[in-house]
């Protein structure tokens, strides 16, 4: 028999789901719904292995719920605005909808052979307008509820991209895309109150049981809930109208080793202090050249500058501290202002070495003091602390006793409070580019800031923009801004800012329930079908993407577009790992790494060579793939030479799929050639004859069966497809080995498609149509495991002499010990190895082992 025809039978079965509808999601209360759902792609223009194996593994899932009796939904769409269209604009010539758009239409014609169970008619783009009015429709109903608003805030300014960065986006102080060193600057921006709900974006993951630890764990500490003390200094002499700094701190009981008062170049008093000295305003521009991000305030050097200001210690007044401005402190964190305790924080120390300020140990006792080198101790809260008894009345405690004292203290004093604070700070979601969702207000001379009727939705981007020059295109139009007032009715200009692409991402499965609705949602079809059940795709999105989901749900809920039950929208997610691939690289004459393409790699006795100059190259294993390290590999090139069966069976079984899998080329052959030996064992059991067979054999294929029904189930629910795959290999042997009637194994063939169809549903379709069965195998009802025929008749023991195996016997599952030994003792390794004597100890473990100690 001839191997599959992948490249007509995979179309042949795509054209029949299509033409079924298999796919198609409906609401339908008769059925227990099912929502899976990967995270979509950024059309860039090509899908990766990546791609593959994400979607590959929802695939599987939605197969199999289809196959249990689900309503699935499983539908796909674009993560379509942002930055990379509006380069591409500028470097390429044309207009970011376009290049966007075609990407996605590449992608898409690539993901279709692929055969995933998607409901392609509820496909969206990010950009398309019909999606962005809906969002700017809940902008005006979270404005109205209060959830959003407009301050001053000090952002990341990108000065080639010209727009705002959030904190990830600045990498080493330089924007992720331009390169360019990142500025702080103060504009006005949108934000989202994403604070106030911290506190119940943090309790809630302890109900999330579905979900990673390593994810729940990373949200909590971004969340970063601490109890600490609020007080302030007293000014020794008041001035620009300020006579006290606030401070917040998690560690009072530091309070005795403080150094200085710190305060961040934003700080109002900073600012008020610039006006009268030209030297502290060029420092606070130089700080302001930094990034925002707590990452570039640690590497950064600490920098300041004396303002010549004291304030006094509120357990000492008569102990004066030196207040400075100091380049490490954000106003955005806290009240702007610390109090540094040297040797304990490491910053606060690095910039006391500097500027040869003190340096007062707080953990050991006034007349022994500990001599501070160049490393900070930073106490864990359970390290027995001294000096307490200054503050607290306790001669020694834990540091966490020692904080309580400490604000118990303060507050019987009247100095200070006990406050609990999150990390977690509002959401800024104002960008100065195009390509994005504008925001939906306008602004009027007469009214203010006005947000647009809903009638008047989407504000469409314009699609006549230059971008010749650098900047926002919208600012420059000559007739987009210009409107009329939806108050008063008088001109008025619109908003050019445009939304945070975090925003469109932040909803999308919500719209998916209803992705044609003339509001963001239907109430129906999002009380049936959330939340989504089984959500899948990469760790790099555990932080901001879930967290920023997490609380546009509850926004949601607050503005009537989602049922109570959605606040936390997934209810279980999987993070899979990376596809890796070989890295061949060889140096150029300055030392600088060159990559190449695999076929240019030749293989020799001594290892790989440049097949144009012989030069040895150096093979990088597993590393991620990436187009400028050329170890990408195209799945069309994969689906072309193998099908997309082989794509998936060696995606799914090379790895758990946490973890990361590594492609390679032989990888690859050896399960095509896996798979198209299951095709000739099923058309050798289609031809096989129906006389009756050994009755023995048949009931040994059908435990077989069922025992691989029993383990091809436990794997895919438990999300461990590469130990359901390896079930199927050992299942696929057996059946070659098989001597069982036709009728048989043409039973045990049928259940093999079955099992097989959520990983290679093109070749099990054409499985189940080889055996004479009606209808599509997708449809076809999930076997079960007869639990009778799960109980095996007999068991095989290894034998193990002096710790080494040496021989197994096959003996029946409940034949008792003494019979099992007598069977062990007679066994011809045995034998042999006891040369006519007698063991020493002779254990027998029922089920599993015999040992035997001579």
């Amino acid at each position: 028999m001839s191997r599959l025809n992948t490249a007509e039978v995979e179309p042949k079965w795509q054209s029949a789901w299509e033409e079924a509808g298999v796919f198609t999601a409906t609401r339908d209360e008769s059925k227990p719904k099912y929502y899976v759902l990967e995270m979509f792609p950024y059309p860039s223009g090509r899908i990766h292995m990546g791609h593959v194996r994400n979607y590959t593994m929802g695939d599987v899932i939605a197969r199999y719920k289809i196959s249990t009796g689900h309503n699935v939904l499983h539908p796909m769409g674009w993560d379509a605005f942002g930055m990379p269209a509006e380069n591409a604009a500028i470097e390429r010539g044309g207009h970011p909808a376009t290049w966007t758009y075609d990407n996605i239409a590449d992608m898409r014609a690539q993901m279709k052979p692929l055969g995933l169970s998607i409901d392609w008619s509820r496909e969206f783009a990010t950009c398309d307008p019909e999606y962005y009015g809906q969002q700017q429709a809940m902008f005006i109903d979270m404005l109205d509820k209060g959830l959003v608003y407009r301050k001053n805030a000090v952002v990341n300014w990108d000065p080639v991209d010209m727009t705002v960065l959030a904190n990830e986006q600045v990498i080493d102080g330089r924007g992720w895309r331009s390169d360019a060193p990142v500025e702080r600057r103060e504009l006005t921006q949108w934000f989202f109150r994403i604070s106030d709900f911290a506190d119940e974006l943090l309790s809630a993951l302890d109900g999330l049981d579905n979900w990673p630890e390593k994810v729940r764990t990373m949200q909590a500490n971004w969340i970063g809930r601490s109890r600490g003390l609020e007080f302030a200094f007293q000014l020794t002499a008041p001035t620009n109208g300020f006579a006290e700094l606030p401070v917040y701190t998690t560690r009072p009981d530091t309070l005795l080793g403080a150094s200085f008062v710190g305060i961040s170049p934003d700080h109002p008093l900073a600012k008020s202090l610039e006006e009268g000295n030209p030297e502290l305003a060029a420092f606070s521009a130089d700080c302001r050249r930094m990034g925002t991000s707590e990452a570039d305030m640690e590497k950064a050097e600490k920098k300041g500058f004396d303002t010549g200001l004291r304030v006094r210690h509120p357990l000492n007044p008569a102990w004066e501290l030196p207040v400075w401005v100091a380049n490490f402190i954000l106003m955005d964190y806290g009240t702007g202002a610390v109090f540094a305790c040297p040797a304990h924080d490491q910053r606060d120390l690095d910039f006391c070495r500097k500027y040869d300020l003190p340096v007062t140990d707080t953990f050991f006792a006034l007349d022994n003091p500990r001599p501070v080198e160049d490393e900070a101790f930073v106490p864990p809260k359970t390290e027995p602390v001294r000096w307490v008894d200054h503050f607290a009345g306790l001669d020694v405690a834990t540091g966490q006793e020692a904080i309580d004292a400490t604000i118990d203290l303060a507050e019987k004093q009247g100095w200070g409070k006990g406050v609990t604070q999150f990390r977690l700070r509002d959401w800024g979601l104002s960008r100065q580019r195009y390509w994005g969702c504008p925001i939906p207000v306008v602004h009027c001379d007469a009214c203010g800031v006005v947000p647009e009727k809903k009638e008047n939705l989407p504000i469409e981007l314009p699609r006549d923009v230059s971008f010749d020059k650098p900047g926002n295109p919208l600012d420059r139009h000559p007739t987009w801004r210009d409107c009329a007032c939806p108050a008063c009715g008088q001109p008025a200009k619109r908003e050019t800012d445009t939304m945070d692409t975090f925003v469109d991402s932040s909803w999308y499965y919500a719209r998916f329930t209803s992705p044609r609705a003339a509001t963001p949602t239907d109430a129906e079809d999002a009380a049936y079908w959330m939340n989504v059940d089984q959500y899948i795709g990469g760790i790099e999105h555990a932080i901001l993407h879930l967290l920023y989901s997490r609380f546009f749900a509850r926004a949601m809920n607050q503005t009537g577009h989602l049922p109570e039950k959605a606040i936390e929208p997934f209810n279980a997610l999987f993070t899979q790992g990376m596809v890796t691939h070989e890295i061949y690289v060889t140096q150029d004459d300055k030392g600088r790494p060159v990559y190449h393409l695999p076929e240019s790699i030749e293989w020799t006795e001594s290892g790989a060579r440049l097949g144009e100059s012989g030069a040895p190259v150096q093979v990088i294993p597993s590393a991620k793939m990436s187009k400028s390290k050329k170890n990408v590999v195209d799945p069309v090139n994969i689906i072309e030479a193998y099908g997309a069966d082989t794509a998936r069976w060696f995606i799914l079984s090379d790895s758990p799929p946490e973890r990361d899998v590594e492609w390679t080329a032989a990888g690859a052959e050896a399960a095509f050639r896996h798979l198209n030996r299951v095709w000739r064992i099923a058309t050798d059991a289609a031809e096989a004859s129906d006389a009756a067979g050994d009755a023995a054999e048949d009931q040994a294929l059908d435990r077989a069966t069922h025992r691989a029904i029993a383990d091809v189930t436990e794997g895919v629910e438990n999300f461990a497809f590469n130990a359901a795959v390896a079930k199927l290999y050992g299942f696929t042997n057996t059946l070659a080995k098989s001597k069982a009637s036709g009728q048989a194994r043409r039973r045990a063939v049928a259940t093999l498609a079955q099992l097989m169809s959520p990983m290679t549903p093109h070749l099990s379709e054409e499985i189940w149509a080889l055996l004479g069965n009606v209808g599509l195998v997708v449809r076809a009802p999930w076997p079960k495991a007869d639990p009778a025929l799960l109980v095996e008749d007999s068991v095989t023991l290894p034998i193990q002499i002096n710790g080494k195996r040496k021989s197994e016997i096959t003996v029946a599952a409940d034949l008792p010990r003494e019979e099992v030994e007598k069977i062990a003792l007679a066994d011809k390794a045995v034998q042999k190895a006891l040369a006519g004597g007698q063991p020493r100890k002779l254990i027998v473990v029922p089920g599993r082992i015999v040992n035997v100690v001579i």
